[in-house]
């Protein structure tokens, strides 16, 4: 080494000498541990074994709803070049094997041509599953905020967990699944805009503290339109604040007669708890609070006596 110390000086590339290591490299393989079909009872279900891709169904709970083009193809050419390191993680089901997480390696594994496909092999509920591929994803694939939210609303309904259950089950803390889920309330131009890249999660987090959804819109129309950052999207809701809305400019004594009779009637079933917007076309918004099943069950007994 004390005779070549220039070598050292220009990098790994020179340490390589140039070599191609493509030959070194040859495709994983699982030989001795072929499934013919699902009737083959493997003896040990930590084993690595190759299932024909004709028994291999997608997994109908996958929270993923697309799979990036360019990323599919870069990770085919891994697996033709290096085979598939990572084993998808499968369930029988019937004469078939379903999978519970790995699609997206299972479509790259069948664009690069294999018939086979290595998989562990697990027993699952479909509730179990669902949780599975679910938490599988959020933590090992690069799923868009819109898409990570909905997958934490349909395990949270159809699994029946809390917010702080589901935060124990995906290893976040219960103000980001808060977070995460205050997404789906954003108008689905907002959704779809932050779904395919074109606004950012701290976009979103600044349009949340906007309540009218045609102002979040036009605010999202900005954003892509005129490139804003975080920062300046932040000084645009603060100029907002500032400047008087038409519901402010409006003159309450302008209101209809039977908007004051309205508010009068149904103000002496919920008092104060009654309110009441409009703009100069006739458009509004009636609020009304209760306090409990009673109070609403005796207003609804006054109207079907009207």
């Amino acid at each position: 080494m004390a005779n070549n110390p220039s070598r050292l000086g220009k990098g790994l590339g020179a340490l390589l000498g140039g070599e191609d290591l493509t030959e070194l490299r040859k495709p994983v393989g699982y030989i001795n541990k072929q499934v013919v079909s699902a009737e083959t009872k493997p003896q040990d279900t930590s084993d690595v074994l190759r299932i024909p891709v004709g028994l291999i169904e997608p997994n109908p709970y996958q929270p993923r709803m697309s799979f990036d083009n360019e990323a599919m193809q870069e990770l085919c050419e891994s697996i033709r070049t290096f085979g598939l390191i990572q084993p998808i993680t499968v369930r029988r089901k019937g004469e078939k094997y379903q999978i519970i997480s790995g699609e997206r390696r299972y479509r790259a594994s069948i664009m690069a041509g294999m018939d086979m496909v290595p998989a562990y092999i697990r027993d699952a509920s479909e509730q179990g599953m669902l949780e599975m591929a679910i938490v599988e994803n959020i933590q090992r694939e690069n799923l868009d905020p819109i898409e990570v939210a909905m997958s934490y609303q349909r395990l949270m309904e159809e699994c029946r967990l809390t917010q702080e259950q589901m935060a124990d089950r995906v290893g976040k803390k219960r103000a980001s699944v808060a977070n995460q889920l205050r997404l789906l309330k954003l108008p689905a131009k907002v959704q779809h805009d932050l779904k395919v890249g074109l606004v950012s999660v701290g976009h979103a987090k600044v349009l949340l503290a906007v309540e009218d959804p045609a102002t979040q819109e036009m605010l999202c129309d900005l954003i892509v339109k005129g490139g804003l950052s975080v920062r300046q999207l932040e000084e645009k809701v603060k100029a907002l604040d500032k400047e008087p809305s038409s519901k402010q400019k409006e003159d309450p004594g302008t209101l209809p007669e039977m908007y004051y009779r309205l508010l009068e009637n149904v103000g002496k079933f919920f008092g104060e708890n009654i309110s009441l917007r409009r703009n100069r076309d006739g458009k509004g918004v009636l609020t009304i609070k209760f306090d409990s099943d009673a109070q609403m069950e005796e207003f609804m007994k006054a109207l079907d006596q009207r």
